[in-house]
C-alpha cells in the first residue's frame, strides 16, 4: 500500500492534482493545528496568559495542547487513507480497464547509443530522435 502510494503522489493527470489539493487542505489543518497549540503558546509565554485542561503542559500562563495537535495528526492520517481508497484504488481500477497502468512503475526503456536520449521503449528497433538503429534489449 505505501509503495502504490508513493507511485501515487509520482504521477501527474488531473486526478492527482486534484487529490494533491486535497492533501494540501488535509495538511494544512494539521500545520494549523501545530502552530495555533504548540508555536503561538510558546512564543506567547513570555508575556500573560490562561491555561486550559487537556493532554499538554503550561509554560508561562501559556497552555502547549498536544492533545488537539495529536488530534490533528490522526485526522490527517485517518483523511488520508479515505482519499486512498475511496479516490485511488477505484482510479486505478478504472484506468486498468481502459488498458492504462497508473499510479504504477513506469514501463522499462533504453538509451540511444549515438544521441544518447533517454525513454525509448525496450521494443524500439530505431531512435525516435535522430532515426538511427538502436540494438534489441
Amino acid at each position: 500500500m505505501i509503495k502504490g502510494f508513493k507511485n501515487f503522489l509520482m504521477q501527474g493527470d488531473l486526478i492527482i492534482i486534484a487529490v494533491g489539493l486535497v492533501v494540501a487542505l488535509g495538511f494544512s489543518t494539521l500545520i494549523k493545528a501545530f502552530t495555533d497549540n504548540v508555536i503561538t503558546p510558546l512564543v506567547n509565554a513570555a508575556g500573560a496568559g490562561s491555561g486550559a485542561g487537556g493532554l499538554g503542559w503550561t509554560v508561562h500562563g501559556q497552555r502547549i495542547n498536544l492533545g488537539a495537535f495529536i488530534s490533528a495528526i490522526v485526522y490527517f492520517i485517518i483523511f488520508m487513507a479515505v482519499i486512498y481508497s475511496v479516490l485511488v484504488v477505484p482510479y486505478r481500477a478504472y484506468m486498468k480497464k481502459r488498458g492504462s497502468t497508473v499510479f504504477g512503475d513506469p514501463a522499462p526503456t533504453k538509451t540511444c547509443p549515438s544521441c544518447l536520449s533517454d525513454g525509448l521503449p525496450v521494443a524500439a528497433t530505431k531512435c525516435k530522435f535522430c532515426a538511427s538503429e538502436v540494438p534489441a534489449a
